[in-house]
């Protein structure tokens, strides 16, 4: 009963993460986002020994265009794959041509399989925002949040007990300020509303972990232009360099390792899935 994830890749260029869901002698197989190009998602998941034909689900945070490529819309119908988005995005979800068939809406937790509870969390970017999501697969749980904005107070409520977490690290402030970029873009993006600085990820993270047993940490979304894996693993060893041989830096342009999400020792067995979602509530 495991559960594993690969950032296939994290940008501006595209967002994807595959999720490996074992459990009872079968293997199911999600996509968080799907931002990549088929050719770029197919090459990605090959060294995991996955198709895109394996794919059952995709989670969405949003559907700006780096979390969602259109290219996708005729794959998601011919293999009835069905796709989570929250009930704000339901609009915008149509205008790029997905079908109510494919669709299932959310605003509160759900069940993703029998075992397998998602519990949303939407946090401010941009007018709809995104949405976060803790995956709680038999008792081992990943947060996963990038696009966020600002971190809140309702994330870092249903961001503990964690045994992993992926999460934006989007920029590295000297460098967004001095940049080329046009004032009204940097506005946006340190604005509260559009990206997290590579500081308040990583306080993110440090309030995650006094509340947690991390196994791994993931930062999401660097940016090429106003941020490098180099600044981010600098700040991790003056800040929190007990968390350095858990630090995995995702890329743009190539996925991470397969990364097996740990549960806590001595953790009490696997919730039931009532269990579960009353302890989302």
């Amino acid at each position: 009963m495991t559960l594993s994830f690969s950032v296939l890749g994290s940008g501006s260029k595209g967002n994807c993460t595959l999720l490996k869901l074992a459990g009872r002698g079968a293997e199911r197989h999600v996509l968080i986002d799907c931002g990549l190009s088929m050719r770029a998602t197919t090459l990605r998941l090959a060294p995991h020994g996955v198709t895109i034909e394996k794919i059952s689900d995709i989670l969405i945070t949003h559907f700006d265009w780096d979390h969602f490529q259109p290219g996708w819309v005729k794959r998601i119908q011919r293999q009835n794959i069905t796709v989570h988005l929250h009930q704000r995005h339901r609009a915008p979800a149509l205008r790029l041509g997905l079908n109510g068939r494919n669709m299932t809406l959310f605003d509160r937790p759900f069940e993703l399989t029998e075992r397998t509870a998602i519990r949303p969390v939407l946090s401010a970017h941009d007018e709809l925002g995104t949405v976060a999501f803790v995956i709680d697969h038999h008792g081992t749980r990943l947060g996963y949040a990038t696009d966020l904005g600002r971190v809140g107070k309702v994330l870092l409520r249903h961001f503990t007990d964690l045994h992993a977490v992926a999460i934006e690290s989007n920029y590295d402030p000297e460098l967004e300020l001095s940049s080329d970029r046009p004032q009204f873009l940097k506005r946006r993006i340190m604005g509260g509303r559009g990206h997290l600085s590579n500081d308040q990820s990583i306080e993110a993270v440090l309030e995650i972990e006094a509340q947690s047993t991390l196994a791994h940490v993931v930062p999401l979304h660097l940016s090429q232009q106003c941020n490098d894996p180099r600044i981010v693993k600098d700040l991790y060893a003056r800040r929190a360099p007990h968390l350095l041989e858990r630090l995995t830096i995702s890329h743009q342009r190539r996925p991470t390792p397969l990364l097996h999400v740990q549960r806590r020792k001595g953790a009490a067995g696997a919730l039931q899935p009532g269990q579960q979602l009353a302890m989302f509530r």
